[in-house]
């Protein structure tokens, strides 16, 4: 299948990053079609069976529902290399924890193609068993590709910051995951069925986009670019 029949949904956006031609998929993964290469970040696979393991009892279907997600994305997209930006499992114990179904459907994924876990701090050690190459980074042409974003006039795709954007339409705030970017940098958002988000009008995100960014919020069926100006805190 040549990488013009192998598209993300037609409701994703396309942008520019760094001259490259990405694809953001209303999944939540970005799709560099040129590269053939399919980026996801902050799986969090195994947070329901960490939390119970603290006593905190969450539905225990996480993990299938995060990974019956990406292997739809990955069904599309036919990607010949993915990549996951880090906090693929929720801790260090995750991968050990996975049900044979699951990790079944993981090797299943991983088959026929290259697959790359870039370390995140909730897994900054993989254990070989699980597959796939496991670096700290990632450099693609202009990109590095990490867990954590670095201040700074650096050209990257990361996650760790989850973000999610809010807006308020006719009297009606509507808060979604969402992709940021300024063109040169990029965070995605958690791919992970836990997950949760950080709203993109935190400090946290202000030593990463000093000029301003675009939101594309995962809404309904499409996605949608907001502007800085038009979004709001919790």
């Amino acid at each position: 299948m040549t990488a013009a029949l192998r598209k993300p949904s037609t409701a994703a956006n396309e942008v520019e990053l760094c001259g490259l031609r990405a694809t953001l998929d209303l999944s939540g993964a970005l799709f560099l079609a040129e590269e053939d290469i399919l980026i996801v970040s902050d799986l969090h696979l195994e947070k329901g069976s960490s939390f119970a393991l603290r006593g905190l009892m969450l539905p225990p279907y996480d993990t299938r529902e995060t990974l019956g997600a990406l292997a739809e994305v990955v069904e599309r997209c036919r990607p010949a290399t993915v990549v996951a930006l880090g906090d693929s499992f929720h801790d260090v114990g995750g991968p050990e924890r996975l049900a044979d179904e699951e990790a079944a459907a993981l090797r299943a994924l991983q088959g026929g193609r290259r697959w790359v876990w870039i370390t995140g701090n909730h897994d900054r050690a993989l254990p070989e068993a699980i597959g796939g190459e496991v670096r700290p980074e990632l450099r693609l042409g202009p990109l590095t590709l990490r867990h954590e974003p670095i201040p700074g006039g650096v050209s990257e795709v990361a996650g760790h910051l989850h973000p999610a954007g809010k807006v308020v339409l006719r009297g009606r705030g509507v808060r979604r995951r969402c992709f940021v970017t300024d063109g040169e940098r990029m965070i995605l958002p958690a791919f992970g069925a836990f997950a949760g988000g950080l709203n993109v009008c935190d400090a946290a995100f202000k030593p990463f986009f000093p000029k301003g960014f675009t939101a594309h919020l995962i809404g309904d069926g499409r996605l949608f670019a907001i502007g800085k100006a038009m979004l709001c805190r919790d």
